[in-house]
């Protein structure tokens, strides 16, 4: 993320004021503030309803209740923990060493922020609600891998510790000035790194402990109603406008290439992916086509506003033949039990697309540029490969140690009994489907 003109900026806002120019102050744009604020509105729609469509219609018609409730409380507890604790961790001014790795605790309940208070050109509250949407949209990705046999209070714990300790302090170090930013200038503009590598860790780490679902590999377990995951696409690729091109914090050129990238990219991504079913099943699925579509919006996410629209491209052929994998063959190499491909797509994907940033946001092949501290290939590749490196190790420790500490407090796994009858009725009381 970054703001465009005059505006300094450290990969994100550090502190809740940027210093323009030093004979300038700092003054509202109304523009720019709106078109955030609208930016912010799609990222919203993007966790509720369109993830909650996405993985409740890829569930088991027992548990597309269940799918639902846990992402909407996901959502309602990340906004919470974010007005409380994430955003001081995130972007609250820390000096010293533990600067580089969280905000300390300055803007606790957002202490200090008022109608008046900037962040460059923006409302302070705009840019707080901006990355709230981030963070909300980040834990609900997590949902996906333990569908149809973790406990509910057990999620939202688990979840709520990852948010504080995990979400926050990589979203300092990638965004507000922290370890990956200034050490390794790695370049993360919507969040490959912060967003979906550490969701793609935390859920896969809630699979393997959670353990695999009783009835895996002896019945189908196809999606209930793909026509809900068709719609759930659908709504993140219009939401993900908002998540990309509004990370440049103002309405201008920066924020137009961002937004076509998110374009093309999922769309040749979508194709490679299609491409590859119908090579390997014989047939091209719609679950397939849409799954392939967010590989691709993952896979843009770090690289939108560096890389030229032909290295979009290649992005998206490249995201959609991994991911594609993902889906079958690292999980046939794992044995892990993804329920919904949360790591096959968003982490791969994520990985994908951040290690490729480093590649064609090269002038010569159509890019922007590289970050300040390097000037080649080379150096930009290892930023990018060792900002990932940093992210997946932080998310697999803070990860563990969560679902550790829910499942020794609730339980994070449910009974055999309640797994084969179905966490609507076992967990909920309800029936998504009266007949």
């Amino acid at each position: 993320m970054r703001l465009s003109k005059t505006i300094m900026l450290a990969g994100a806002l550090a502190a809740p004021a940027v210093a323009l120019a030093e004979d300038e102050a700092p003054t509202l744009s109304t523009a720019d503030n709106g078109f955030i604020l609208m930016s912010a509105m799609l990222v919203l729609l993007m966790s509720i309803p369109a993830i909650g469509l996405f993985y409740g219609g890829m569930a088991r018609a027992k548990n597309v209740l269940s799918t639902i409730e846990q992402t909407l409380a996901v959502f309602c507890i990340a906004i919470l923990l974010w007005f409380i604790i994430g955003y001081s961790f995130a972007f609250g001014p820390t000096d010293g060493f533990l600067g580089d790795f969280f905000g300390g605790f300055g803007k606790t309940l957002l202490v200090g922020i008022n109608a008046d208070s900037l962040s460059g050109t923006l409302s302070e509250y705009t840019w707080v609600i901006f990355q709230g949407a981030f963070c909300a949209i980040s834990s609900c990705l997590i949902v996906g891998a333990t569908v149809g046999r973790v406990k509910f209070p057990g999620l939202l714990l688990a979840v709520g510790i990852w948010i504080v300790l995990s979400y926050a302090p990589l979203a300092h170090m990638v965004w507000g000035g922290g370890f990956i930013d200034s050490v390794f200038h790695a370049y993360d503009f919507a969040g490959g790194c912060v967003v979906h590598i550490n969701a793609g860790i935390c859920g896969i780490v809630g699979a393997f402990m959670i353990g695999k679902r009783h009835d895996l590999g002896r019945t189908v377990l196809a999606p209930h109603n793909v026509s809900f995951t068709y719609v759930g696409a659908a709504l993140l690729w219009v939401g993900w406008l908002g998540f990309n091109a509004g990370s440049e914090l103002a309405a201008d050129g920066i924020s137009a290439l961002a937004f076509i990238n998110t374009v093309i990219c999922p769309a040749a991504a979508a194709m490679a992916w299609m491409a590859g079913e119908w090579m390997l099943f014989k047939k091209p699925s719609t679950l397939g086509t849409a799954s392939g579509v967010v590989a691709g919006l993952v896979a843009i996410t770090p690289a939108c506003a560096y890389v030229g629209p032909v290295g979009a491209l290649i992005i998206g052929i490249v995201a959609g033949f991994v991911c594609l994998w993902g889906v079958h063959g690292f999980k046939k190499l794992t044995g892990i039990d993804d329920s919904l491909d949360v790591f096959g797509v968003h982490g791969l994907g994520g990985i994908t697309g951040g290690l490729l940033t480093g590649i064609f946001c090269a002038p010569s092949l159509g890019g922007q540029g590289f970050k300040e501290g390097w000037d080649s290939i080379a150096g930009q590749f290892y930023g990018q490969f060792m900002g990932i490196v940093i992210t997946i190790v932080w998310s697999l420790v803070v990860s563990v140690v969560a679902f550790k500490i829910a499942d020794i407090l609730i339980g994070i796994r449910v009974s055999p009994e309640e797994e084969s009858e179905g966490l609507d009725l076992a967990t909920h009381g309800e029936r998504g489907y009266n007949l």
